[in-house]
C-alpha cells in the first residue's frame, strides 16, 4: 500500500515510522518533518490526508504531539476518518468498525515498542462487512455531503 506520513517533528517515534512502515511493506509518501515541506501540524497532516481522499495514498499516517491537533486536520478532508489511537486494541477498532482511513498518533505518548503494535494491529485489521458497520459508515458520508453543499 502506499502510506502518506505527515509530522510536525522528529520528537520520539517520529524518526522510525518511515522504517517501521516501510518494514511492513508499505511506501512511504513522507510530508512535513520528514520532508522538505511545511513540517506545521495543520498543514503537513491536512496534506497527508488529501493523499487519501484523493486517491494518491491508500491509507495515512498524521502525528504530533498529543496526536489530536493531526487528527483534527486530517477529519477536515472530505472522504477521511481519522482515528487517534493510544494503542493496539483501538487501531484495529477503528479500522474494523469505523474503517478509519488515516492513523493518528501521540508522539509524546507513544514508544517505540507500542508504535510497532499499533501498526500492526492497523494493517492487520480491515473494515467490518457487517451490514450496521457499513450503513454507520455510509451515514457519515452522507453527514459530510450534506454539511458541503
Amino acid at each position: 500500500m502506499r502510506i502518506s506520513l505527515a509530522t510536525d517533528s522528529l520528537d520520539g517515534v517520529a524518526s522510525i515510522l518511515v522504517s517501521e512502515i516501510e518494514k511492513r511493506g508499505h511506501t512511504v509518501i513522507p510530508h512535513g518533518a520528514v520532508s522538505d515541506e511545511r513540517a506545521d501540524w495543520a498543514w503537513c497532516c491536512a496534506r497527508a490526508a488529501e493523499d487519501v481522499a484523493s486517491g494518491v495514498a491508500d491509507q495515512a499516517v498524521v502525528c504530533c504531539w498529543t496526536g489530536t491537533g493531526a487528527s483534527i486536520a486530517a477529519n477536515k478532508v472530505r472522504g477521511v476518518r481519522a482515528a487517534l489511537c493510544p494503542d493496539a486494541a483501538t487501531a484495529a477498532g477503528a479500522r474494523r468498525w469505523n474503517d478509519a482511513n488515516v492513523l493518528a498518533i501521540s508522539l509524546r505518548l507513544t514508544s517505540a515498542p507500542l508504535l510497532e503494535e499499533i501498526l500492526d494491529a492497523w494493517f492487520a485489521e480491515a473494515a467490518s462487512p457487517d451490514e450496521t458497520d457499513l450503513a454507520n459508515i455510509a451515514y457519515l458520508s452522507e453527514i459530510e455531503n450534506e454539511l458541503t453543499r
